[in-house]
């Protein structure tokens, strides 16, 4: 609602200075500080003062009082050296807010797409808590997206031909000498991701016995990338049984995809071969005839390009032929714009458990009813900052083949590690220094066989938050205390994840996490659960409708009682909620444009705090005045309903009970 008033007086005052000044002129606002100087200001009249040569201040008054009508705002007055404060009108703003919700805006069929890139697990062992990040933070800014009206599609990608599919691969025929039919019994098993991620570990230990050794990786890779023989045949087993295990590894934390495009495709239909050749046609690429890079295909780089990536980077064709990550990210990106002359076939993979179907690529045997996928006219890609090189080298890629407004709008959704408190570390069973203990946070190694795997996580989570709730509830049905454990370390995690801005290192902490005080989820579920059981109570009572349980009520209260409530300065109290709970929209805006989830968190925990000192201060249910009971229980209902809204957003659900 508020987000819906700002623009309103944005485009007023805009109208109004092009009609009187004929000048036009972007319209900043913000909130003040205190409700005391009104909700919304503005400080175009110090831009105005600058082109007309005037005082601020003298042009604040000189408009304030000429300003037209603007539906929800009751009056305008001038601060400081000349801003414009709008206080608007607060019973109207109560009704409205309540009565909108905090719907999300259908997109039109044929609007532009955004294409989310998430996820991404390499297809060779567990998920790990990094990887819970990255798809948190995309999972999340997908929902905001949607939310704000944009028609996105999320693809997930598989690199199952790259260099630690290989490293598998080389673990079963060189380490443990297994047969196909060896490794297809092995992959049936439900905990498959955590045998290879042992055996991972072991294959790099392996290399590092004999770096001689490395060459099995290298003909290994080859043999993957070129689609034969006994390796290529148990790649596509592997990848595709691990991939799986991810797909229900994230949709225990409500994580859903639209595609799974591979890399095995854009080797098999030729995408890199395409891409190549328009980069030889543009000159983009050269085949390096000397020095430490001969043999290889490099793409020199404008001075821009070359501030911010590594040497290495450049590289789009080893001297062996194969194909570099980056040089297949390039082909991929051209293709998510529709600039490719070809297209994947698609199969259905997998149904989530919202019956949402996941499709993934294929080089031939399609399904005709397949929807159109790519074509996007923004795409984000999610991948951790030690990746900012190789994606300026993507765009670069675009920029070199003339595409500079999709290389513009190709942008890399950075964000820094998840690492583990020491607390936690110990808890988890790492043994740690002295120094290592004093540290912020203990970084772990998926490499090593020392990560921490996400289910691993979730389990140890569960099994607090069921404790927690076995005590609180001991004779509910178990199934129900199994759900209700199950949401409650969800939101730990997710929230945590979300609260920390992106480019702030996450160090995980159990405790922390699982508060049900503070800034967690935890806390942010119980506030919604306090105001369910008002109203559960409430509709209780003999003489209510049980309707009103769930509290979307409607009350007999009049304008005129609102407004008598609202009223400053003993309604201050009321409306300082009132107005945290009708933005939700100006919260949800704000991190879509800011590329930022953490936002919303922030909204939802400030709401939830604000909701429980309501709570703490209100007797709601024993209030005698009638009028005054209405009107509390509207504001509680408006509060969570818009924290409800919030936790959605944020993919957290609120149980019934805590």
């Amino acid at each position: 609602m508020y987000q819906v008033l700002e623009n309103r007086i944005r485009e007023t005052l805009a109208q109004f200075l092009r009609e009187r000044y004929g000048i036009d002129v972007s319209i900043a606002t913000s909130r003040p500080p205190k409700t005391d100087l009104g909700e919304i200001a503005t400080p175009v009249c110090f831009e105005l003062a600058r082109r007309l040569r005037r005082a601020p201040r003298q042009l604040a008054e000189e408009i304030a009082p000429l300003l037209p009508p603007i539906p929800g705002v009751e009056r305008w007055t001038v601060a400081g050296g000349g801003y414009l404060n709008a206080y608007l009108d607060r019973a109207a703003f109560f009704r409205d807010a309540s009565l909108a919700g905090a719907a999300a805006r259908a997109p039109h069929p044929e609007a532009p797409k955004i294409v989310v890139e998430h996820t991404n697990i390499n297809p060779n062992k567990a998920a790990h808590i990094g990887h819970l990040r990255n798809a948190v933070l995309g999972d999340t800014f997908v929902r905001l997206l949607r939310h704000t009206g944009h028609r996105v599609e999320v693809q997930n990608y598989i690199d199952n031909t790259g260099v630690q599919v290989a490293d598998v691969v080389v673990g079963f025929l060189h380490l443990e000498n297994r047969r196909v039919e060896d490794v297809r019994q092995l992959a049936a098993q439900p905990k498959f991701d955590f045998y290879c991620w042992d055996l991972y570990a072991r294959v790099t230990q392996f290399f590092e016995e004999d770096p001689a050794r490395v060459e099995l990786r290298n003909r290994t890779l080859k043999a993957i990338e070129e689609g034969y023989g006994i390796e290529a045949e148990l790649a596509e087993l592997i990848a595709t049984a691990i991939v799986r295990c991810h797909l229900r590894t994230m949709e225990r934390i409500g994580v859903e995809y639209d595609l799974l495009p591979r890399e095995s495709e854009i080797l098999r239909l030729k995408f890199w071969d395409a891409a190549f050749a328009l980069l030889q046609q543009r000159g983009a690429v050269v085949y390096a005839t000397s020095g430490k890079n001969a043999g290889c295909w490099v793409m020199p780089l404008s001075e821009a390009d070359e501030a911010t990536a590594a040497p290495e980077a450049k590289i789009l064709v080893r001297s062996n032929g194969t194909v570099t990550y980056v040089g297949k990210d390039i082909a991929y990106q051209l293709w998510k714009f529709g600039l490719l002359d070809r297209d994947f076939a698609y199969r259905r993979f997998h149904t989530h458990p919202s019956g949402h179907t996941v499709w993934i690529t294929a080089s031939e045997a399609g399904e005709p009813d397949a929807p159109r996928f790519g074509r996007a006219a923004q795409v984000f890609n999610v991948i951790d900052s030690r990746q900012s090189y190789l994606q300026n080298i993507v765009a670069a890629g675009l920029r070199a083949l003339g595409y500079h407004e999709q290389a513009e709008r190709s942008v890399h959704f950075a964000y820094e590690m998840v690492a583990l408190s020491p607390r936690c570390a110990e808890e988890l069973g790492y043994p740690l220094s002295e120094e290592e203990r004093r540290r912020a946070h203990v970084e772990v190694s998926g490499r090593r066989g020392t990560g921490v795997k996400a289910d691993d996580l979730l389990d140890r989570l569960e099994a607090r938050a069921r404790a927690e709730v076995d005590a609180r509830h001991p004779d509910d049905p178990d199934a129900e205390r199994a759900a209700r454990a199950h949401a409650i370390a969800v939101s730990a995690l997710r929230y945590y994840l979300l609260k920390y801005a992106r480019n702030t290192v996450v160090a995980f902490d159990f405790k922390d996490a699982l508060s049900f005080e503070g800034e967690t989820g935890p806390y942010c579920q119980y506030a919604v659960v306090r105001a369910r059981n008002i109203f559960r109570k409430w509709a209780a009572q003999p003489t209510h409708s049980a309707t009103a349980a769930d509290g979307r009520l409607e009350v007999s209260l009049t304008p005129e009682q609102a407004a008598r409530f609202l009223a400053p300065p003993e309604g201050n109290e009321f409306w300082e909620l009132v107005l945290l709970a009708g933005s939700l929209d100006a919260a949800v805006e704000a991190a879509v444009v800011a590329q930022e989830p953490a936002f919303v968190a922030k909204y939802a925990f400030q709401l939830a705090q604000a909701f429980n000192n309501f709570y703490h201060r209100h007797h709601i249910l024993t209030e005698a005045d009638a009028a005054r009971q209405a009107f509390l229980l509207m504001l509680t209902s408006l509060a969570m309903q818009q924290l409800e809204a919030a936790l959605v957003l944020l993919g957290i659900e609120a149980p019934e009970k805590m």
